[in-house]
């Protein structure tokens, strides 16, 4: 099928979706007010409740829910062959994905900014709050350690990186200063500062790639990447957490917001030039439809599918960025369904691109381990023609690094150049999302404070107390020992990751059914996607740990089974109250101020 042809459909069908049936659920179904009060007026503090522009809260949303998750997702999927891939990524994206981010949103902004979990408590119980949080505890950790890691491990991979994304932080924080806090236009120095990033990009790659020479922590550490992780990933990721916690304290007008704007001009560009390269290059799929010849070691493409693309069609981890950060930022609530439907379906348009630079790009040309130059299927299969075990770190995100730079290349652009881009696109996406979930996992050990009366977590000092636990946390596990020393153990828990994400996503659908039961609200519309979403990944779960039980992997094995548990635990606890909660509203939402040690008294606003 033509690459251009799949492109242009995908982006109107896109287009046509957000003006139909995302404003089908704007209208009927959340009923979005220009009037009502939202947490971020009524609860602003400067530091996390701040009344921001909406195209700002859009790059700072749409960022943080992008990350590498769009693209190593696809990159893996398109292994089984580029059509299924792409028909979940479109039909997930509309009728899954965006409900689920649009759904949490809307919650949060109806329940004074509180997150998915804490509003757990009201709309289905104490106890399911309890559940939720440890889950979502549970889940940002993986999150932090995992995408800590994979910076890391990009730095290595791409030194040429390392100048543009580190260079962003100064610059945002000047921007956030000077405009953000003082007032003015944001623009124009947004645009002066993505000619910066581009121009840091030009000099990583001809002049100054970082190579961080860390010295060895154990033996064999300089045996390089990716055939053992070495001392240099180690150390990268322990700066990258550093950087977390200085980040994720900070009021998000002074980093967060700024970066993340500037990353999505980066984003709307690098598009931008994989279109007009596609347009150029006209490259033809070489990858087949539907890969019949997977090798035996590759899991089922049903259900496996479904939890190994996540970001780009669902994932549990959007709730989390809705009702943590964005709902504290929004100043009209009519802007969620620009900022969280429509996310939602331009991140779909991302993944739509990475599984043409994957399928299609790929096959303009690889340089082999022999030095020769494959094209063609052959330049696909060399990537995915090998066992389902060989698709490594370097594979996945390689790929769509390598098939974008291919397109961009068609212009006139150096190749070296377009490695740089595609690699700094990667690497920074995959930083916002990495300080957003450093801030939201301060949030969650916070209201996990405030729920069991831990009162040293609520208080002013109660902010960095969270944060450093997020970090230590993140870090333990990113750096946890391996085969090949520290840093590699973090790397066994990847298959972790797919699957709890989803679960999330499911555990989401469940308390967005509540809310819409209390209000009387018509739920036939989630209740295909709520279903999928809670048994297509426990599925997939069920099935990891059995094998891992037969492979002895214990760690894998035992978090499984407690993830598992929880879920289980938390859909009971629904169950149970079903029926007492229909039409009947909740209390009105009392929040814990971030940071602060008193509650908010519930006068104002609407109630969710």
């Amino acid at each position: 099928m033509d690459t251009l042809l799949i492109a242009f459909l995908s982006a109107v069908g896109f287009i046509i979706a957000y003006n139909t049936y995302g404003k089908y659920l704007s209208r009927k179904i959340f009923d979005l007010d220009p009037d009502a009060l939202v947490p971020s007026k009524e609860l602003e503090d400067g530091v996390d409740y701040v009344p921001t522009r909406t195209d700002i809260v859009f790059g700072h949303h749409f960022t943080s829910i992008a990350g590498t998750g769009p693209i190593v997702g696809p990159a893996i999927a398109v292994f089984w062959g580029w059509l299924p891939a792409l028909l979940w990524v479109f039909f997930g994206s509309i009728f899954i994905g965006a409900v689920h981010d649009f759904g949490a949103l809307v919650i949060s902004l109806r329940s004074k900014g509180q997150s998915i979990g804490e509003a757990t408590a009201r709309l289905i119980s104490p106890r399911a709050r309890l559940l939720f949080l440890f889950i979502l505890f549970c889940s940002l950790t993986v999150v932090i350690g995992i995408f800590g890691l994979v910076i890391a491990v990009l730095f290595v991979l791409y030194p040429e990186s390392v100048l543009s994304v580190w260079i962003e932080i100064p610059i945002a924080i000047a921007i956030g200063y000077f405009v953000l806090k003082k007032g003015g236009d944001l623009f124009w120095p947004s645009m002066g500062a993505l000619a910066i990033l581009y121009g840091a990009i030009y000099i990583g790659v001809y002049h100054l790639p970082i190579k961080f020479e860390g010295v060895p922590l154990f033996a064999g550490a300089d045996a390089g990447f990716p055939g053992g992780l070495n001392s240099a990933v180690v150390y990268w990721t322990g700066i990258l957490l550093v950087y977390c916690f200085i980040a994720s304290t900070l009021p998000v007008w002074t980093l967060l917001q700024p970066r993340d704007y500037i990353n999505s001009h980066q984003l709307f560009l690098a598009l931008g030039l994989l279109f007009a390269g596609m347009v150029i290059a006209h490259p033809q799929l070489v990858a087949p439809a539907i890969n019949s010849g997977a090798p035996g070691d590759a899991p089922p493409i049903f259900p496996f599918l479904f939890i190994t693309i996540a970001c780009g069609s669902i994932s549990g981890f959007h709730c989390l960025v809705s009702s943590g950060t964005t709902s504290k930022q929004l100043k009209n609530e009519t802007d969620a369904q620009f900022v969280g439907y429509g996310s939602m379906l331009l991140e779909g348009f991302l993944a739509v691109l990475v599984i043409l630079a994957c399928c299609a790009g790929i096959g303009m040309g690889v340089t082999a381990t022999d030095g020769s130059v494959l094209t063609g299927s052959a330049a696909w299969g060399s990537i995915y023609g090998g066992n389902w075990s060989d698709m490594k770190l370097g594979h996945k995100v390689g790929a769509f690094i390598q098939g974008g730079a291919n397109m961009i290349a068609a212009l006139p652009i150096a190749k070296e150049m377009a490695v740089g881009i595609m690699a700094v696109l990667v690497a920074s996406f995959a930083a916002t999302t990495l300080d957003t979930a450093t801030r939201l996992q301060r949030y969650v050990i916070q209201e996990l404070g405030g729920a069991l009366n831990i009162g040293f977590l609520t208080g002013e000092k109660g902010k960095y107390i969270a944060t450093l636990i997020a970090v230590l946390t993140g870090g333990v596990l990113a750096i946890v020992p391996g085969p090949v020393g520290p840093g590699s153990g973090g790397m066994i828990l990847w298959p972790l990751f797919g699957a709890t994400n989803q679960l999330l996503a499911g555990l989401a659908f469940l308390v967005l059914a509540f809310w819409l039961i209390r209000h009387k609200k018509p739920i036939g519309f989630m209740v295909i996607p709520g279903i999928l979403m809670l048994l297509l990944p426990a599925w997939a779960m069920s099935t990891q740990i059995q094998s891992w039980y037969v492979q002895e992997k214990w760690l894998l094995f035992g978090i499984g089974i407690g993830i598992e548990i929880l879920q289980v635990w938390m859909v009971i606890e629904g169950a149970l109250v079903w029926q007492k909660a229909k039409g009947v509203l909740p209390e009105p939402a009392e929040v814990l101020r971030m940071p602060g040690t008193s509650k908010i008294d519930s006068a104002g606003g609407r109630s969710c």
